[in-house]
């Protein structure tokens, strides 16, 4: 060894156990995807190496190592499983610090659920929009296919419809539902209280046993702050009263926070505020910290980041700001077990990051509440946004101007504005028949409601790919989705009929590990090769075979 050397500020020494350090961009590019085994960087005689394995020593004043090399960085293994928070996995009993997120109206369908479920990780069926009958027929395909293997629902917050949301959370509690996903909610609602204290007890030792849990997914600090504090005390008041809870159950929410882990939802797909994420996680974790203090829980509440969730990058920063588990949505939508229309995996699968924009939305459009959708191939958005503004501006369908009935009766509706109320009022006989009662004497709210029903249809004609409407599709996604399309690019995942979910997934998990381990390198002054820094997708069965090498120690 030069004496230079013991000029160099080194980490310790590093000795073969019989192979020699490699050089060049590519071993050191492969020993850094061999996230299962340590990497060892090393200086021979002024030039990079990759040591395998063998014997290191830390410590610049290390016994004599007259055979070996300096080591000047090194990275432990990282296996994804060892991602996130291991109480979040142990909690809900998955392998991988990874959920598929609910996206309405079975496009999170049984299939993305039960894929995900049989690879370690939490999908959550996308009951939102779906009568009662249907979100059954998955609760009793999914209790059939998985068994004990986690899964989960949506619960999703309907201001204006209360007595589905109630009849959603009976229909889980009578069936079982022990986990569902607390998505939309602006302010606590009775039924989801009553989902959340209903069956709470303590066990033998005395622990508070609370079988429903709750994986909030908020975008604001205000509301997050709702789901971090015990249930309101007039939920519970309200809920003994009705002799729906016993008063041990109510004296027992008292300890408990209303959800038992929280995402924080950025810049997503649907329903969002189009928050920034290197913003928001820090805040909602820092005001976790805060409430845990104040109402000293026994367990920890975990922390999640969905939104913008895309590329081996963005998954590796969430984990780096401290989330305990991501959360997917939009590029789930693109794989072909998505229970959406394959045009509309394609148009996905064609979007850039800025293909996307906000339009009203069907649930809460009287509220001016806005989604985030694709914009690339449809007119949608526009067309939503044209039907708000008429419905902001004028009080009945009277007030309309002739030239503005005519075009949305021609473009929008393809029909007159009559036949339209017609199947409007079908549609709620079954579903709601109070609002038709409410839309005889208020004529703004029957302006309403034939509007939403375009809205609402619009998704439903995605889903089904009906051609007649492609240019009316309402496609939920955020810029994701293009993030997710520039890094498959030219890879086998860049065509939608190769996109699965789990394979997405994976490579996403496997690809932050690298990220990680490159990070952690840099960190120590390594100046890396330029391509020695990038992962491109893999196929499953090689991400799985280089999990199978034995962990080194």
């Amino acid at each position: 060894m030069s004496s230079s050397y013991k000029e160099k500020k080194i980490t310790g020494w590093w000795t073969s156990n019989g192979t020699q350090p490699e050089t060049g961009s590519n071993s050191i590019k492969e020993a850094i995807s061999r996230v299962t085994h340590p990497v060892y960087m090393v200086d021979m005689d002024g030039h990079m190496g990759v040591g395998h394995d063998g014997i290191v020593v830390m410590g610049k004043d290390a016994p004599d190592m007259s055979e070996g090399y300096p080591l000047t960085a090194w990275s432990p293994p990282l296996h994804p499983e060892n991602l996130g928070d291991p109480v979040f996995k142990k909690r809900h009993n998955i392998r991988y610090p990874y959920i598929a997120g609910a996206m309405a109206n079975g496009i999170t369908s049984t299939d993305i659920v039960e894929e995900m479920g049989c690879a370690g990780m939490a999908g959550f069926f996308g009951a939102g929009g779906l009568t009662l009958d249907k979100i059954e027929a998955a609760i009793d395909r999914l209790e059939e296919r998985l068994k004990d293997i986690t899964y989960g629902f949506n619960l999703i917050h309907s201001p204006n419809d209360p007595d589905h949301e109630n009849a959603v959370v009976q229909l889980y509690l009578r069936r079982g539902v022990r986990l569902v996903s607390a998505a939309a909610y602006m302010n606590l609602t009775l039924p989801i209280v009553y989902y959340r204290v209903k069956g709470i007890h303590r066990d033998t030792d005395g622990n508070i046993i609370c079988p429903n849990k709750i994986i909030a997914k908020v975008s604001r600090v205000e509301v997050a702050r709702k789901f971090f504090s015990p249930p309101p005390e007039k939920f519970l008041g309200q809920l003994y009263e009705r002799k729906l809870i016993t008063e041990e159950e109510a004296e027992l929410a008292r300890h408990i926070p209303m959800a038992d882990d929280l995402t924080a939802e950025a810049d997503s797909g649907g329903h969002t505020d189009n928050r920034p994420a290197l913003a928001l996680l820090p805040n909602i974790i820092a005001l976790r910290d805060e409430m845990v203090r104040q109402f000293d829980y026994k367990d920890p509440v975990c922390v999640g980041l969905g939104g913008g969730i895309a590329t081996p990058e963005s998954t590796a920063a969430a984990f780096a700001m401290g989330a305990a588990y991501v959360l997917t949505g939009s590029v789930n939508q693109s794989c072909v077990e998505s229970g959406t229309s394959e045009s509309v995996r394609q148009m996905l699968a064609d979007a850039g990051q800025a293909d996307v924009s906000m339009a009203p939305a069907a649930d809460m459009f009287e509220m001016g509440v806005k989604v985030q959708v694709l914009k690339r191939g449809t007119l949608f958005p526009v067309r939503a946004a044209k039907l708000y503004e008429i419905y902001s501006r004028y009080n009945s369908l009277e007030e309309i101007p002739e030239n503005e009935t005519k075009n949305i009766e021609k473009n929008f509706f393809k029909c007159g504005l009559q036949e339209e109320w017609h199947r409007t009022k079908s549609f709620f006989q079954q579903r709601d028949p109070r609002q038709i009662k409410l839309a005889e004497s208020k004529p703004k709210h029957k302006m309403a409601l034939i509007f939403r029903s375009y809205l609402g249809r619009s998704s439903f004609w995605a889903i089904s790919g009906d051609s007649d409407r492609k240019i009316d599709f309402q496609i939920w996604c955020g810029p994701a989705i293009g993030a997710f399309n520039e890094w498959v690019r030219g890879t086998f995942l860049e065509k939608p009929e190769n996109r699965k979910v789990v394979t997405v997934a994976m490579n996403l998990l496997y690809g932050a590990s690298i990220v990680t381990r490159i990070n952690w390198l840099r960190n120590q002054g390594i100046v890396l090769p330029t391509d020695a820094g990038s992962f491109s997708p893999m196929e499953l069965s090689e991400i799985q075979k280089n999990l199978e090498n034995k962990v080194a120690n």
